[in-house]
This record gives C-alpha cells, sequence and structure tokens, in this order.
C-alpha cells in the first residue's frame, strides 16, 4: 500500500500519476502529487504524518495544496482544503489485513468527491493485495 509502485497503481482514482515525495515515518513531510492538467507542473497536497504505528494506523494531516510545483498553506484555497486527516487503521481478519479509512476534511465540498472516490481506490488496492 504504502510502497512508490503500489501506491502508484491504487491511488490511480484520485488523480492519474499520482505519487509522494517523502517517507512515512512519523513527523515526517509528505507531498502528494500529480501532473497538472498540462502534464508539466506538480500539484497535490503538503501535508505531515502525524501518527505511524506500524501495522496498525497511519494519520496524514494535510496543510495545503502544492500548485505548479510551489507550496501553499497560507492562501484562501489551501485553508478552505487544510486542515483535513486521513486515517488509515489496519485490522488482521479472517487470514488477512482489512483495512479502514477514516477521512476528516474541512470543508464539506470535498466530502461528496471523496466519497465517490475511496471505493474504487481501495478495490484497486484490494486487487493489488489478492495479486501479491
Amino acid at each position: 500500500m504504502l510502497a512508490d509502485a503500489t501506491y502508484r497503481q491504487w491511488t490511480e482514482p484520485f488523480h492519474p500519476g499520482s505519487y509522494y515525495k517523502g517517507d512515512w515515518s512519523e513527523g515526517s513531510k509528505m507531498l502528494f502529487l500529480g501532473p497538472d492538467e498540462t502534464g508539466k507542473k506538480d500539484g497535490g497536497m503538503v501535508s505531515r504524518v502525524k501518527e505511524n504505528r506500524k501495522y496498525e494506523f497511519i494519520s496524514v494531516e494535510h496543510l495545503g495544496i502544492v500548485t505548479d510545483g510551489v507550496e501553499d498553506t497560507t492562501s484562501e484555497a489551501a485553508t478552505k482544503w487544510a486542515p483535513a486527516f486521513e486515517n488509515y487503521t489496519f485490522t488482521e481478519k479472517d487470514g488477512g489485513t482489512e483495512v479502514n479509512v477514516d477521512m476528516e476534511v474541512a470543508n464539506d465540498e470535498y466530502k461528496e468527491v471523496f466519497e465517490g472516490m475511496w471505493p474504487k481506490a481501495l478495490l484497486k488496492l484490494k486487487e493489488i493485495a489478492e495479486r501479491v
């Protein structure tokens, strides 16, 4: 799920070409990126790993946005989105691992968008996990 190659696959429903820069250790800065509509510049989210209990729980705090490759945590567009949290809980179940996602967004307009994307992304993640 967190490895570069598989991350790029299961996050495709959110944004084609999605990838990250950073590492998953607690307190680390993360950039979740993807190509803009021209394919020339990166855009996405500036985040930090709030908590990481390996194989149990990961919390990512989204702090702002990246536009044309520039990080922004103070503009109206950034503060409209942030803070937001993405929480992953991993539970052993029936010989495998169940992944539960809890998303807290600052603005309700994003809620509906994510509710449409998450089922597709989690289905891709399930397919990847079952191939391994």
